[in-house]
């Protein structure tokens, strides 16, 4: 669903420009508090490189048309809201500036529909479903499926509302809408599935890794002169370092990522997706301008000069992998640092 340039009037993208900005530097604030964890910054940095990595996988969902994961769902119950949306916003900046997908001008469009819409209304779902389904692993990995499924038609309405506001060609809105929310249904269960499997992947091995399953262990009750009593505070066994370190995880999705977007990619689909269906089919790409970065070595997802298809894409995928977590990392490790900062015991003492 990444818009390129000429979608969307000037005027509106700058708006939209300046609430993805505001969004992110609000998200940099609150994911000072869910990075707290020393486990969960390098986490974030993986997140980051594994939707990179499952972006490229398109897979077919209609006639001549296909989709992928946009993963603000996914980043959301996996490291927290906040910093779900520095994640999916890390990915379409790399996206936009290597390879030459979704406009640099589209960039705030992008990160509004893409990052913000998908992850708020991911996460919204998300939190209802689990206050009120049973607290369990299969719980969550359920309200995930259902807060993927809806993000998806929920970005979709969003584009549709910014083209019914700045849209550059002369396209009924209820045309635009119809075809924009009948086929992101579709897409919305294949991210529905990726992210089902991935967070219920992770909850098998390191459910204190998973942020949306944070605080669901119901509390020991006992029956006291026929009361329900909460049970006396177990004192937590102490868990050696080692023992709690995600390094094996986070060497797992690396190598994951990494064969998903140099191996695996190339069989994706190559139907254009959601987005670029509609475009074709009702006429708004008219005025579709060339990606100012469409002269870059990696444009499209492929290594300028490298004539072998399969070796091309390989190598673009794995680059962009290695690029994606080492920003995502490195945006993660600098907020999670200014908190400790902001924590230390001096500002403590002096009640700063």
């Amino acid at each position: 669903m990444h818009v390129p340039d000429g979608f969307i009037n000037a005027p509106t993208s700058a708006v939209t420009g300046v609430v993805a900005a505001g969004a992110i530097a609000v998200s940099l604030r609150g994911a000072r508090r869910e990075l707290g964890q020393e486990r969960t910054a390098p986490l974030a940095g993986l997140v980051a490189a594994f939707i990179f990595a499952v972006q490229m996988l398109n897979f077919p969902v209609a006639a001549g048309t296909s989709g992928h994961l946009l993963g603000g769902a996914l980043a959301a119950i996996l490291v927290g809201p906040f910093t779900g949306v520095l994640c999916v916003s890390v990915v379409l900046l790399m996206q936009g500036i290597l390879f030459a997908d979704g406009g640099l001008t589209a960039l705030g469009v992008n990160i509004t529909d893409m990052a913000i819409v998908t992850t708020v209304v991911a996460y919204a779902v998300f939190r209802g479903l689990v206050t009120v389904l049973p607290r369990s692993r299969r719980s969550v990995t359920a309200a995930a499926f259902v807060a993927a499924l809806l993000s998806v038609p929920a970005a979709a309405l969003a584009f549709t509302l910014l083209y019914g506001i700045g849209g550059t060609t002369d396209v009924p809105l209820g045309k635009v809408a119809t075809a924009m929310i009948g086929v992101h249904v579709l897409i919305g269960i294949g991210e529905a599935v990726i992210t089902a499997l991935t967070v219920g992947a992770v909850l098998a091995v390191r459910p204190d890794l998973v942020y949306g399953a944070r605080g669901l262990t119901r509390k020991l009750k006992l029956r006291v002169n026929g009361e329900l009593v909460d049970a006396p505070a177990v004192q937590p066994v102490t868990v050696p370092a080692t023992t709690r370190s995600p390094r094996k995880l986070w060497i797992t999705g690396l190598v994951t990522s990494l064969v998903l977007a140099g191996f695996v990619s190339f069989y994706a689909s190559a139907d254009p997706d959601g987005l670029e269906k509609v475009a074709a089919d009702q006429g708004i790409d008219k005025k579709a301008e060339e990606h100012a970065a469409a002269d870059s070595p990696l444009a499209d997802y492929s290594i300028e000069d490298v004539g072998d298809a399969r070796l091309s894409g390989g190598l673009a995928g794995v680059i962009g992998v290695g690029v994606t977590v080492v920003a995502g990392s490195t945006v993660f490790w600098v907020v999670r640092r200014r908190r400790t900062r902001d924590v230390s015991p001096t500002s403590t003492s002096t009640g700063v």
